[in-house]
């Protein structure tokens, strides 16, 4: 067993894996450990570039959910480009719920948007969850700057269907939208563009954000 494993293992918190159990849908109960995110982000920092750490990121697929979420710990750290997004590819079939896509980041992309952009366009077709998932978050997190471009917005709302958890990424990324680019994400809500899901969602979580202004969250509510 990888002494990574072993760590995971030793930092059990029954409490904690009680807690989350309910809140991952599509995880199998039995590999859920029960250890607390800062514990894993810290493991990930003490480990980063050890041959540990690159023993264990070759021992696909892992067995317990929270390896999975140190592997994307680890890979966080990782500074070239081509080799972050070849390991990534590697473990998107093992991201199963939205806890393990939704912490997938690594700063390097915010200088590569260019480069990230035809993997998310080919993501965002996928019949994988929470590819199509990540695909979107990636939109909000990196593209929403001075690489946005409102055809992002038509790529998101133009995925069809009723995943939960995918409707819920795009009114999420267009609620984040919103706050700079009001004038491109307000006609969908005013020509009935969206589902009615993602339509309701979108409203509600830009009514919730603390960056959009008041008069702007009383006349979204006229369109609920």
């Amino acid at each position: 067993m990888n002494e990574l494993t072993e760590k995971i293992l030793a930092n059990s918190d029954p409490d904690y894996r009680a807690f989350s159990l309910p809140l991952m849908p599509g995880v199998d109960k039995k590999t859920i450990v029960g250890v607390r995110t800062p514990v894993l982000r810290s493991l990930a920092r003490e480990y980063r570039g050890t041959e540990t750490a690159e023993a264990f990121l070759k021992e696909l697929p892992h067995t317990y959910y929270e390896e999975l979420n140190l592997h994307i710990f680890l890979l966080s750290w990782e500074k070239d480009f081509e080799t972050y997004m070849r390991k990534l590819e590697e473990i998107l079939p093992e991201v199963r719920c939205w806890a393990s896509c939704d912490v997938i980041r690594n700063p390097i992309l915010k200088k590569h948007t260019g480069e990230l952009f035809p993997y998310i366009q080919k993501w965002i077709s996928s019949e994988h969850v929470y590819t199509v998932r990540l695909a979107i978050g990636f939109l909000m997190a990196y593209y929403l700057g001075e690489a946005y471009d409102r055809e992002h917005l038509r790529m998101a709302v133009s995925v069809q269907g009723e995943e939960y958890y995918i409707n819920m990424m795009i009114a999420w990324y267009l609620a984040t939208a919103m706050i700079n680019h009001y004038d491109d994400v307000i006609v969908y809500l005013q020509n009935g563009l969206l589902n009615p899901f993602v339509h309701r969602m979108t409203i509600r979580k830009a009514v919730e954000s603390y960056r959009i202004p008041q008069e702007t969250k009383d006349y979204l509510k006229t369109l609920r």
